[in-house]
């Protein structure tokens, strides 16, 4: 006659999932000596996430659908292409992590995103001179100081500045159509803190929508234009580097900005200069835009540069 067995189950070490608990279920599974960093982080997540999908109650279709937008994000990325982050850009992600990082002392310069098209090491130029290479577009001066929070000049401080085109494309979306380094320098200030270039009136430019990123703005009714702005890196040894841009007042677009990069503080003044002789100096045609912009920097007081200086 055969013994019976009696088999007396363990406890799980961690308890079973469920709707209710799944946050501490799934936090509960990570190990004791991970990165405290990367605990608070993936808990956090792991708890946001499981809200946002009990408040949404998704079908399985709906859930399915998720995962196919996410994977057409991954696919449209490439070397020069990065959808993830324009996701993040439409989001208010984006600016919301640069604003979190760039919190700076009242009369400093606010920072706003450094978009896709940055590219180090552009040209250094003499005080004026012109970076608009293809002659297109409305003739522009661009003038002003660089600033402590004291109000005194830096000497020295270096005025990386790029824009798109009067087409509305960088010169890296058209290799081979603009000259190279169209529209992009770097200036140095002078003992004044003083800086100009010449260069084209800035305007709007839709970012790109032809992926899964523009399809989702097209279904919640959103536009994919960029406000028009000038981007600028502006640095000095001592200094927080700010990562900024001048946004031109009477651009339609300036209050719906696709990737919500527009403060305030950074609309400028665009005045119309219609001074034959002052055009005539500048090797301009009346008439002209004329921006005068001031940029403060605070006092760095930890880390690195963000962005290597020119």
């Amino acid at each position: 006659m055969s013994e019976k067995r009696h088999i007396t189950a363990k406890a799980p070490k961690y308890p079973y999932f469920t709707e209710e608990n799944s946050v501490d279920v799934v936090n509960a599974r990570m190990g004791t000596d991970i990165d405290p960093r990367l605990r608070e982080v993936m808990g956090t997540i792991v708890k946001h996430l499981h809200a946002a999908v009990k408040e949404i109650e998704p079908t399985h279709e709906e859930w399915l659908a998720g995962i196919k937008f996410l994977t057409q994000v991954g696919h449209m990325c490439t070397d020069w292409r990065q959808e993830f982050i324009l996701l993040s850009d439409v989001l208010g992600v984006s600016m919301l992590v640069d604003s979190i990082n760039h919190r700076r002392p009242n009369g400093a310069t606010e920072n706003t995103i450094l978009g896709p098209f940055y590219v180090p090491e552009a040209p250094r130029y003499a005080p004026g001179t012109n970076i608009c290479l293809d002659g297109k577009g409305e003739p522009l001066v661009v003038r002003g100081r660089v600033l402590d929070t004291n109000g005194q000049p830096v000497e020295g401080a270096l005025v990386d500045v790029w824009q798109t085109n009067d087409d509305g494309f960088y010169d890296v979306q058209q290799k081979g159509v603009q000259p190279d380094w169209n529209l992009r320098g770097v200036f140095t200030t002078d003992e004044n803190g003083e800086y100009w270039f010449r260069s084209s009136k800035p305007r709007f430019y839709p970012i790109p929508d032809d992926g899964p990123v523009g399809k989702l703005l097209g279904s919640l009714g959103r536009h994919p234009n960029r406000a028009a702005h000038i981007h600028f890196i502006v640095s000095a040894e001592g200094y927080d580097p700010v990562i900024t841009h001048i946004f031109s007042p009477d651009c339609e677009f300036l209050d719906q900005d696709s990737v919500f990069g527009v403060k305030d503080s950074l609309i400028a003044e665009f005045e119309s200069v219609l001074d034959e002789d002052k055009a005539r100096e500048l090797q301009f045609t009346s008439p002209y835009w004329a921006v005068n912009w001031d940029f403060v920097l605070a006092s760095k007081k930890h880390g690195d540069d963000e962005v290597p200086r020119p």
